[in-house]
């Protein structure tokens, strides 16, 4: 109850700013006032649920003619600790010893508490997401103690920033560089929304301090909103860090690769038939399968930055090609280079089935899927028609993915059980892109004006450009399976050369 009460006055310090001092305060619900209920509006409560449901949200009831918020009853589900329980373990245990065990103590899941407490109240008190806000710190500053102890990891608490998995052992940065709190731009957020301006005589001159309010933050970068993560704008992520996706990445792995060998003795409870390492593994592939997310969407990433008529510059730009470029090599080299990390059998033995999908081909086979889906690849060939030889290309992507992917050609090398699996989702992505299906309709119901991508790259550069690459990649197969001296890698390419020959002629079923 503390914990929870903490998450909502935290907020006073941004109301100060605002010029209220105490403007808003928690107390716990008087247990047995038969005058107070839960469903009086003129209480705004945080609800328990006693539910295995691992969330939290918080709405907010306005009245439509002004705007103004009446009241606001969050919903607290009793396993959102479980869920900061694993986000936790997954992302600090490697920096905070607290996390290297399967129930935390008070303090440290109070904590946890807290920081949840106050993303919900931030939404009561009017705040949308901000996942573009993360963005705007520089990822080595995420393991600069003095800094980020300072300044946090992330400049609001509204974003799905979760905790700062940048940090490094030797970093040694406490807690309140760890977890997400109140930051600059909730502060300011506040301040805009709720200060008085009597300055203002009428609504047209409120709007005018508004506005200039609005472009003047734009000096501090900290300031920036970057909306909700819901369009292609790779700043604007769900639960990543920092302004590079490949640099935090590189580091957020490194912690993992000294996580899971210790996963056993962290997941260890009496009577446990490995269902907690079982979880906790799963937990950590997945996090491992999002970072990669994160790096996938700076290729084909077109960069959203909203700004009024009286902002220069301009809303939409492409993710740089140097970006898009390094972002393929990052993927080339930690997930379609068999990361055999993640295939560690004295964690695996103890509760994975082999006989059960392999979670680690789950992810190399829907980020390869992802990376050469049409619509990335649509938005790859409109952003070099626009920006020309600035832009990062459709064959620009399909050379440096089939160099990562197919990089045992030229040397012979044996084929692992991993990379034959991606050799062919590979070929099917590409046949699929040469011999595309018909476009399918938009959904009813859409609102109005809004522009959707339907699947139709049949009139464009991509089945082109995927044919071209198909056809390159026959010959050199062709050249290498002479070379190569392994059983099964020979019997994988020549299946291969089958299948890119079918992609390249398909049979009329109509026959």
């Amino acid at each position: 109850m503390p914990y929870l009460i903490a998450g909502i006055n935290d907020w006073n310090a941004a109301f100060e700013k605002a010029g209220f001092k105490n403007a808003i305060v928690g107390k716990e619900w008087p247990v047995g006032d038969k005058t107070m209920s839960l469903e009086d509006a003129r209480y705004s409560v945080i609800r328990y649920f006693a539910s295995d449901i691992e969330n939290a949200y918080g709405p907010n009831v306005a009245d439509p003619r002004s705007g103004e918020i009446l009241e606001a009853h969050i919903g607290w589900y009793h396993n959102v600790m479980k869920l900061v329980h694993d986000w936790y373990m997954i992302q600090c245990s490697a920096v905070d010893p607290r996390a290297r065990k399967m129930k935390f103590d008070d303090e440290l899941m109070g904590d946890l508490i807290r920081f949840v407490s106050s993303h919900e109240v931030g939404h009561t008190l009017g705040l949308r997401h901000n996942m573009g806000s993360s963005s705007k710190t520089p990822v080595e500053k995420l393991r600069d103690k003095a800094w980020v102890e300072a300044n946090g990891h992330t400049a609001s608490i509204m974003d799905y920033a979760r905790f700062n998995y940048v940090a490094q052992p030797e970093d040694n940065i406490g807690p309140r560089g760890l977890y997400p709190r109140i930051g600059d731009y909730d502060k300011w957020a506040i301040e805009w929304g709720y200060q008085y301006h009597p300055e203002a005589k009428d609504e047209e001159e409120d709007k005018k301090i508004m506005n200039k309010l609005a472009i003047d933050s734009l000096k501090n970068p900290r300031l920036w909103f970057g909306g909700e993560g819901q369009n292609f704008d790779p700043r604007a992520q769900t639960e990543d860090l920092g302004d590079n996706a490949m640099k935090a990445s590189e580091y957020g792995i490194r912690n993992l690769k000294r996580i899971l060998p210790n996963l056993p003795d962290w997941c260890r409870e009496e009577a446990d038939q490995y269902d907690n390492l079982s979880e906790e593994y799963a937990n950590l592939v997945d996090e491992f399968g999002r970072w990669m997310g994160h790096v996938t969407k700076n290729v084909g990433g077109v960069q959203e930055t909203l700004k009024s008529v009286e902002q220069p510059g301009d809303v939409y730009e492409a993710t740089p090609k140097a970006t898009q470029k390094d972002a393929v090599d990052f993927l080339n080299k930690q997930l379609f280079a068999t990361p055999t990390w993640l295939l560690n059998k004295d964690v695996l033995n103890k509760f994975a089935n082999p006989g059960t999908e392999e979670l680690l081909s789950r992810v190399q086979d829907n980020i390869l899927r992802s990376l050469l889906s049409p619509s990335r690849l649509y938005r790859l060939t409109v952003c070099t028609g626009r920006y020309g030889a600035a832009a990062y290309s459709v064959d620009d992507l399909l050379t440096d993915a089939k160099r990562g992917v197919w990089s045992e050609l030229p040397t012979g090398a044996p084929i692992d059980i991993y990379r034959r699996n991606l050799q062919k989702v590979y070929i099917e992505a590409l046949g699929n892109l040469v011999n595309p299906a018909p476009p399918t309709a938009p959904p009813a119901g859409l609102p109005r004006g809004l522009v959707i991508f339907t699947g139709d790259t049949r009139n464009t550069d991509v089945p082109s450009v995927a044919r071209a690459q198909l056809v390159e990649l026959r010959s050199e197969i062709t050249a290498a399976i002479p070379k190569e001296t392994d059983k099964v890698s020979k019997y994988h390419l020549q299946d291969v050369l089958e299948r890119i020959k079918e992609a390249l002629n398909p049979k009329d079923t109509n026959k």
